[in-house]
């Protein structure tokens, strides 16, 4: 049964191309992929630990990101110590109940990160409180610290060892963004650590 729908459903994946596009032709962007991925294959290789957060979309992106890493992402091989901080509905409820909302992240980075540890804050405005926090707290505990933001960073930028900004200030569109490069960034991390025989 046609709906009528085709002109909105086409620009939709035009705009989606078009940010696509545009992060393709920035060297900005491209670098930080793989600046990204050098770092967590780096820190991966040492023992540390990747600990990432996020609001709404963006707290579902950090738990794929992590079961990208803890799970597999093309073939079988070692879980690497990945772990979103949006997934106890008990620790996050209890920090938020007796200390603050913004302060669901920060504490459980306080408790869990150490040194040469990465903390991933995804923010599509760059200013969640929240992960704002988080990030903070990552820096007085030695971690280093990763923002996936939009084409403005922001506070979170401003906190940030490195920065993906994706290309746009759509909500969605960066949404999109952030996990096509994630995606990019576990593949790489991936093939690095375990390269497949006769590869």
């Amino acid at each position: 049964m046609p709906y009528g729908f085709a002109p909105n459903i086409r620009d939709y994946y035009m705009q989606s191309r078009d940010a696509l596009d545009r992060a393709l032709a920035s060297p900005e962007f491209l670098r930080a992929t793989a600046d990204i991925a050098g770092l967590w294959t780096e820190r991966f290789a040492a023992g540390r630990k990747i600990l990432l957060c996020g609001n709404g979309g963006s707290a579902g992106d950090a738990q794929h990101i992590a079961g990208e890493l803890l799970c597999r992402f093309r073939f079988d091989r070692a879980p690497l110590p990945a772990l979103a901080l949006t997934v106890d509905s008990s620790v996050m409820t209890a920090i938020g109940n007796d200390y603050a909302y913004d302060q669901i992240f920060s504490r459980q980075v306080l408790g869990l990160a150490t040194e040469g540890d990465v903390v991933v804050g995804i923010s599509t405005s760059g200013r969640s409180p929240n992960v704002v926090k988080a990030l903070e707290a990552a820096r007085s505990k030695g971690a280093t610290t990763v923002a996936f933001t939009g084409e403005d960073p922001r506070d979170l930028g401003a906190l940030a060892d490195l920065v993906l900004k994706a290309p746009s200030a759509s909500t969605p569109i960066i949404q999109q963004i952030h996990m096509t490069a994630a995606h990019i960034i576990c593949e790489l991390v991936e093939v690095t650590l375990f390269p497949k025989p006769n590869a």
